[in-house]
């Protein structure tokens, strides 16, 4: 994984398993790389991997079933589409929008690139 230097590694980490999640190469219930393993996979200390599952557990997207390892919740993918629903409509629309409009691209314009991305 190339880190980048805008966000913390623990959230690129916790990224990286929204990823898995979302584009359904983990499903509820799987077991997820233990902490060691995730450590060694992406060059980091495994204290930064902790971190991002002690993050992933408080938002119940993960458990931990002790001598186990950690597996992935229930409703991990409802509650990670509610966590990145907020950040984009919070962040990322408003950026949008202020592109748009300095930009002076008219709306219609907009609408048919997404109906093209769509099909």
């Amino acid at each position: 994984m190339d880190f980048n230097n805008v966000q913390t590694i623990y959230m690129q980490i916790v990224d990286w398993v929204f990823e898995q999640v979302l584009k359904g190469a983990w499903n509820a219930g799987d077991k997820i790389p233990s902490v060691r393993e995730a450590a060694v996979r992406f060059e980091v200390n495994p204290n930064t991997v902790m971190r991002s599952y002690d993050y992933l557990q408080q938002r119940e997207i993960i458990v931990n079933r002790r001598g186990i390892g950690f597996y992935v919740a229930p409703e991990a993918k409802e509650v990670i589409m509610a966590i990145r629903k907020k950040q984009f409509m919070e962040v990322e629309l408003p950026l949008f929008f202020k592109n748009i409009t300095l930009l002076d691209i008219p709306m219609e314009e907009v609408m048919q690139q997404y109906k093209e991305y769509k099909q």
